[in-house]
């Protein structure tokens, strides 16, 4: 079973890993973008400009902005063509050095994530529901740590969630990890930023820590709802969370258990379908905002050609 992160060391820390400045397309400078987080209650957040030309490939530069309770990660949106739908590929790296490479001429996109997660990142699927992302796309996108399984800006298109395509590489057997995001550029016909993040569990706020238990998978998604615990008990998944008025286990089968009620803080669901596969949990408030745990994996089966 995947190593869950609510027993490893550490505290969780809530951070934003997809987020656009006025060095690409975002309304907002860096400085405003990062005071605008840290005011949220954000300990952290990844300024991911588009690394285009028409940009000046910027790799934005945070470093200055760091502060004793609040931290940024270092980062892009990279590009490159193509996917089957779109001219571009879109591909989140948190984690870039300073001196990361504009794409070469010719470079496709899984080989630029690649050469991302070499130099140290870590590669997610942008928005893959708004990009039309096929499964073909995404299996030659073989550097990937995690799917950006909901993008907040998406939303406003209906296309917000990918959990879809998810499942449908997890049933294939790559091992993927799930993020959520909000993508915000702030610009005046926007949904609001700060609506969607993830909670990272490291031992500090140290750049370093956070990147590492990002690429280990410790860390759970979420637009509202708290996940406190998740373990797996004598062929039950018992969850802990903020009130919630559902509680969802689905995974690499058709179907799901629901628990249903009024301010649920616990619930235990039988992992039995699901354990030649994974399993994973979602759950959801009376707002309507939901909580994702990342992908637990039950069964053996595993992609060779997934990098580890």
């Amino acid at each position: 079973m995947i190593d869950l992160p609510f027993n490893q060391p550490g505290r969780f820390w809530k951070g934003n890993l997809h987020t656009h400045s006025d060095r690409s397309d975002g309304a907002l400078s860096p400085e405003e973008t990062v005071r605008l987080y840290r005011e949220a209650g954000y300990d952290f957040l990844a300024v991911t400009d588009h690394f285009r030309a028409e940009y000046g490939f910027p790799l934005t530069d945070t470093r200055s902005l760091r502060t004793r309770g609040f931290t940024t990660l270092l980062g892009a949106e990279l590009h490159a063509p193509r996917t089957e739908a779109g001219p571009k590929w879109h591909i989140v790296a948190v984690g870039l050095p300073l001196d990361f490479s504009p794409p070469e001429p010719g470079e496709s996109g899984p080989d630029l994530a690649r050469r991302a997660r070499t130099a140290g990142a870590f590669i997610g699927m942008a928005h893959p529901a708004a990009s039309l992302l096929t499964a073909a796309d995404a299996e030659t996108l073989d550097a990937a740590h995690a799917v950006e399984v909901y993008n907040a800006l998406s939303a406003r298109e209906d296309r917000g969630e990918s959990w879809h395509l998810t499942d449908v590489l997890l049933n294939r057997g790559h091992r993927l990890h799930a993020y959520a995001a909000d993508d915000a550029h702030f610009q005046p016909q926007d949904p609001p930023g700060c609506a969607a993040w993830v909670q990272v569990r490291a031992q500090s706020l140290d750049p370093a820590a956070l990147l590492y238990s990002l690429k280990a998978g410790h860390y759970y998604s979420s637009t509202g709802p708290e996940l406190l615990d998740i373990r797996l008990e004598e062929g039950l998944i018992k969850v802990r969370c903020s009130p919630a008025r559902k509680v969802f286990l689905s995974g690499g089968a058709p179907g799901a258990q629901v628990i249903e009620g009024e301010a649920l803080t616990e619930a235990s669901l039988p992992v039995a379908m699901f354990e030649r596969g994974y399993c994973r949990v979602t759950v959801e408030d009376a707002d309507g905002g939901r909580a994702w745990s990342n992908p637990i994996q039950l069964g053996a089966r595993s992609h060779a050609s997934t990098q580890v």
